[in-house]
């Protein structure tokens, strides 16, 4: 039985991996030119820099199990020192008190470490890059994938390893019922409205002066601050969430100007200068994010895979990716609670 993945983030390369240890017949294909989806990992002079997800959490067995197996280093977020805090009208002072992040873990090297592992757990044959599949076709028992540039994939059964709310902009045959398509619609994408600023030092002045790199404001433009430094060694960064709503954040000129503002009012005139100042804005990549997903998240959603969305076309479409996991969703915990959750029903 030939099962088609569609979908390299940590979901479907997981599930990828443990379907070749079983010695299942299958293909993973994903339309970006790299494999993990919203793990990103940004290199700048040797470190390097995860411009989606960066953290994990003690508690979440999935990944510990991951990271043990393949020997990954581990480390603690920084949150030594004083946090920085900036009202409504931009005025600062540095308090003290519990860092946001404080206890959570992130990996030498970034995220992209453990994508990268998985991947190369995966025969070539069993994997392609810039596969984007348009549009999947039920038939006589079997699943066909139209691709881009009219190539067709044939499966006995395909697991969408992607935000719901991305899958439902394909074409169907027969047709998902409208409750189906109303379902995957309603599952917001963790994150997928995000923009993600990175500033990068050459030196760690905020730590030099008594400060976490912990930092919150109500004036903006981003909203939340961290150190985002390697373990070890330099050069150094702080990253911060933009609190502008997408459709403000497309003009990248002013946008760099406020944010270099305001490091420096956080953080002294030391931030004005950052070797590198990097942007990854989710909410226009076509490949996480629909226009659903610019609307702002207050809270984190309740996920887990909504009874309409189970048990698709007699059972031979299925759902991975975090917002399906019932316990973890949201987090990359998630996405490997999603993964075997589907080898079960495989």
């Amino acid at each position: 039985m030939r099962t088609l993945i569609i979908g390299g983030g940590v979901s479907g390369l997981a599930l990828a991996e443990a379907l070749e240890a079983q010695g299942h017949d299958y293909l993973l294909v994903e339309a970006r030119d790299r494999f993990g989806g919203r793990i990103q990992t940004q290199q700048f002079e040797g470190a390097n820099f995860d411009m989606g997800p960066a953290w994990f959490w003690p508690g979440q067995p999935r990944i510990a199990a991951q990271v043990k197996r393949f020997g990954l280093a581990v480390f603690e977020q920084y949150s030594t020192g004083l946090q920085t805090v900036e009202d409504g009208q931009g005025r600062v002072q540095q308090v003290r008190g519990f860092a946001s992040m404080q206890g959570s873990l992130r990996l030498e090297g970034g995220l992209s470490v453990l994508t990268r592992r998985l991947a190369d757990t995966l025969p070539g044959a069993r994997k392609r890059l810039n596969a984007k599949v348009e549009g999947l076709c039920c038939e006589e028992g079997q699943v066909v994938a139209h691709l881009v540039g009219d190539e067709t994939l044939e499966a006995d059964q395909v697991i969408l390893a992607m935000p719901p709310r991305v899958a439902a902009n394909l074409k169907f045959e027969p047709a998902l019922t409208d409750t189906t398509i109303a379902a995957m619609r309603g599952v917001s994408t963790w994150m997928a409205g995000q923009a993600k600023a990175m500033a990068i030092y050459d030196t760690p002045f905020w730590r030099h002066a008594g400060l976490s790199g912990d930092a919150s404001s109500r004036f903006g433009p981003m909203v939340e601050i961290h150190d985002a430094s390697p373990s070890q060694g330099g050069p150094y960064a702080l990253f911060g969430f933009l609190s502008v709503p997408p459709e403000y954040r497309q003009d990248e000129q002013t946008l760099r100007y406020h944010i270099q503002a305001q490091l420096v009012r956080l953080y002294g005139d030391e931030a004005a200068k950052p070797a590198m100042l990097t942007f990854k804005d989710w909410a226009f990549d076509p490949l996480t994010a629909t226009k659903a997903d610019h609307a702002p998240l207050y809270a984190h959603p309740q996920y887990g895979l909504p009874a309409a969305m189970d048990g698709m076309w007699e059972g031979r479409l299925h759902f991975a990716g975090t917002e399906v996991a019932p316990e973890f969703g949201g987090f990359i915990e998630g996405a490997l609670e999603a993964a075997e959750a589907v080898l079960r029903k495989l």
